[in-house]
């Protein structure tokens, strides 16, 4: 076992440093035989009405799915729920109790998901804690403690997409009424035991297989504190470099029922920023003149997820809410947005108040608390496969074309695009993606072949644009939105 982020850093690193394995051919063959189609059949003037995805899903990823199992998902959702309470500054000492039980058997979860991966040397799957010191913040931090990550990485196997990394995360802590009470029964059963229970099952499931860029599996401590384990994490990681090209939280994705009655059994929200949380003045000045107030990299992920849900007809699909988060409530996706990484935060869409940060009690007949009954593992498990589906296309797909230009140096009607080509073996081409300026996702695909540079027969002033890559099987990358340049 390893401990604390330096050695999380130093494996990352190891990894990375791997000899390439031999170019594949320069020429782009037919796509593999159950991968998603290569570039798209579309007329220019055709709306990609049901997502910009088209062709067979991946076999390979529909298999992967069938492989998500709502019991243990239940058994899982149970176990942490059973250990009391999850708050950070509870008992790290006890073998049955508070949040330092959780931790070990959650780190024995990852460990035996690990050993079960089949791949040996730099390529294994590892879990270790990532440990932070944290003093008092004078907020909900009233001591010196340590904040201890829990977290799992499958190494990419393809040496040019190692270097990026796609996190799927959870919060194991837990709360009761009072933030600061350590010690009262808090179940966090759907907050967050949901989401820390679809973390283990993801780790299970996709040990076992591989990725051209590196799986991170990561259960939170602090959130409830204030984004603390998630924020030190991402602190961290933005100062060593790190490529975290995406990051999918999960947080409250476990109860698809209406407190006003009903289900919404089918959907999740998924919430993402639309201006990088990081952008400077000129940043803001630029998108108010070019109208691209939705397009940060966390919005283009949004997209994605909800692009390939839509070509694996999943069960669960995700309804996009352009915001970073809800109001008077946050997540750890943030903590990645402040660090400048694309992130996005999954939740169910009617939160139920009463069962959320409250002590387990019955009071004027109203029943309160966060309990295991009320996570339906049927709806856990389709949530999970979203999450499965989308880590795994965004892993084997191509990193987004670099530096995209939209010239603007002289007055014409047609637009040129220019960009610098991702460094996969396997790029087979790029693709041109346009929407009206009034529209919410992608509506329009042109395939451009392996051109670094477009021009396309539509005005800039009316439309929005941007490009991604695609490989010899049909995966796409996120959409790369592109700068205004004048040169």
């Amino acid at each position: 076992m390893r401990r604390g982020f330096f050695c999380f850093i130093t494996a990352a690193l190891a990894c990375e440093a791997a000899p390439a394995r031999p170019a594949a051919p320069a020429a782009p063959s037919a796509p593999a035989a159950g991968s998603p189609a290569g570039p798209p059949v579309r007329s220019p003037s055709a709306p990609a009405s049901a997502g910009t995805l088209t062709g067979p899903a991946p076999a390979s990823v529909t298999a992967m799915l069938a492989d998500v199992d709502p019991a243990r998902l239940r058994a899982d959702v149970d176990r942490l729920a059973g250990f009391g309470t999850r708050h950070t500054l509870s008992d790290t000492t006890s073998e049955t109790r508070g949040i330092g039980a959780a931790r070990r058997w959650l780190l024995a979860e990852l460990e035996r998901a690990a050993q079960t991966s089949g791949r040996t040397g730099e390529l294994a799957m590892t879990a270790a804690l990532d440990v932070h010191r944290v003093a008092p913040d004078g907020k909900r931090i009233d001591r010196e403690v340590e904040v201890v990550n829990v977290v799992a990485v499958l190494p990419g196997s393809l040496p040019e997409a190692r270097r990026r990394r796609y996190y799927v995360l959870g919060h194991y802590d837990s709360r009761a009424s009072d933030a600061m009470d350590a010690t009262s029964d808090a179940p966090g059963a759907n907050d967050d035991g949901s989401g820390t229970a679809l973390v283990l099952e993801l780790a299970r499931v996709m040990a076992t297989r591989s990725f051209d860029a590196t799986l991170v599996f990561m259960a939170t401590a602090g959130e409830e504190q204030g984004l603390v384990g998630a924020r030190k994490h991402a602190e961290a990681a933005k100062a060593a470099g790190l490529e975290i090209a995406g990051v999918l939280s999960n947080d409250i994705v476990g109860d698809p029922s209406d407190p006003r009655g009903g289900s919404h059994r089918h959907t999740i929200r998924l919430f993402s920023e639309g201006v990088p949380a990081t952008a400077d003045l000129a940043a803001w000045q630029l998108a108010r003149q070019t109208g691209a107030f939705a397009d940060a990299p966390s919005r283009q992920l949004a997209r994605t997820i909800a692009d390939v849900a839509a070509l694996h007809e999943l069960a669960v699909r995700p309804i996009l809410v352009f915001r970073p988060d809800r109001f008077l409530r946050g997540g750890d996706h943030t903590a990645f947005n402040e660090q400048g990484f694309a992130a996005v935060r999954f939740t169910e869409v009617a939160e139920d108040y009463d069962r959320q940060h409250q002590n387990v009690r019955d009071e004027g007949g109203r029943a309160y608390g966060d309990l295991p009954a009320h996570v339906d593992a049927t709806y856990l498990a389709d949530v999970a496969r979203l999450d499965a589906a989308a880590l795994a296309h965004l892993a084997n797909a191509p990193s987004p074309p670099g530096d995209p230009k939209l010239m603007a140096a002289e007055l014409t009607g047609d637009t040129t695009l220019r960009w610098t080509a991702s460094p996969e073996p396997d790029v087979a081409g790029y693709e041109v993606l346009r929407r009206a300026t009034s529209a919410p996702t992608w509506e329009y695909v042109e395939d451009v072949g392996a051109a670094t540079e477009a021009t396309l027969p539509r005005s800039k002033d009316d439309w929005l644009f941007a490009v991604r890559a695609y490989d010899r099987d049909g995966y796409r990358s996120p959409a790369a939105f592109p700068r205004v340049a004048r040169e």
